[in-house]
């Protein structure tokens, strides 16, 4: 194994999570250039984000970037076992890093924030109504597209060979396989249809590594990092990651 490929999942999701919540922090943080500019905004940002961490390491890991997407590869025996563990370790510390630099970046916007719910929303999601029930559906079905749409869009253009060895020539799996600028466009659609009632985690490290970050940052006037909501967005997309490769299993048979 290529310690390359862990790096750059690590660097992949710190630059996901740096561009991401950048964007929610440049809306939700006062004077702002783009403060109260809106969901629209957001999501385009997300999107965006998405396709720079893509098109930066996707030819060295295949720029998983989620624990969903690579769990639910690994599932789909699209990407070896053994090196799950490393991916996910990777990508969650790619997601702490990612939020501290959100915070050093926009500092005196947090100092002249006294609005703590919206200090935590630039770190991680939280829904829009409470409902824990209704809130991992919601991170079920939107990480269920994710999955499913990697899924289909990979099938044409990996063979057994590639999957299982590692070190093979071939295509690296993840959401590089589907090229930088279209999974950009599959997460903006995701976020503009799916996404207003949790937010849209769909994405285990990008809502656990920032969380992580806000409970240890000395954020003037925080809040609790709301741990009693953290496992639907870790929960919900795991389950339809898993969900997502059952159905492509199925189309198979």
């Amino acid at each position: 194994m290529d310690i390359k490929q862990y790096l750059a999942e690590f660097i992949g999701t710190a630059l996901l999570v740096l561009l991401g919540n950048g964007v929610v922090a440049n809306v939700v943080l006062p004077k702002t250039k783009g403060s109260g500019s809106g969901w629209i905004v957001i999501t385009f940002g997300w999107g965006m984000a998405v396709f720079v961490a893509v098109w930066c390491v996707g030819p060295i890991s295949g720029a998983h970037l989620n624990p969903a997407v690579t769990v639910g590869l690994a599932i789909a025996e699209k990407f070896p076992v053994g090196l799950v563990p490393g991916f996910i370790a990777a990508q969650l510390l790619g997601g702490v890093v990612g939020g501290g630099l959100v915070f050093l970046l926009y500092r005196d916007h947090y100092i002249a924030s006294d609005d703590p719910d919206s200090k935590l929303a630039t770190f991680a999601t939280s829904p829009a109504i409470r409902n824990l029930s209704s809130n991992l559906v919601s991170e079920v079905v939107g990480t269920f597209v994710l999955i499913f749409a990697v899924l289909l869009a990979v099938e044409p253009s990996i063979s057994p060979s590639d999957a299982i060895d590692p070190s093979s020539p071939g295509l690296k799996i993840g959401l590089g396989t589907l090229g930088a600028l279209p999974v950009g466009l599959l997460v903006l659609s995701i976020g503009l249809s799916l996404g207003g009632t949790t937010g849209y985690a769909i994405n285990p490290a990008r809502d656990l590594g920032p969380r992580i970050a806000h409970a240890l940052l000395p954020i003037p006037g925080k809040r609790d990092s709301d741990w009693g909501y953290a496992l639907v967005p870790i929960v919900g997309p795991l389950i339809g990651a898993v969900i997502a490769v059952l159905l492509r299993i199925t189309l198979l048979l």
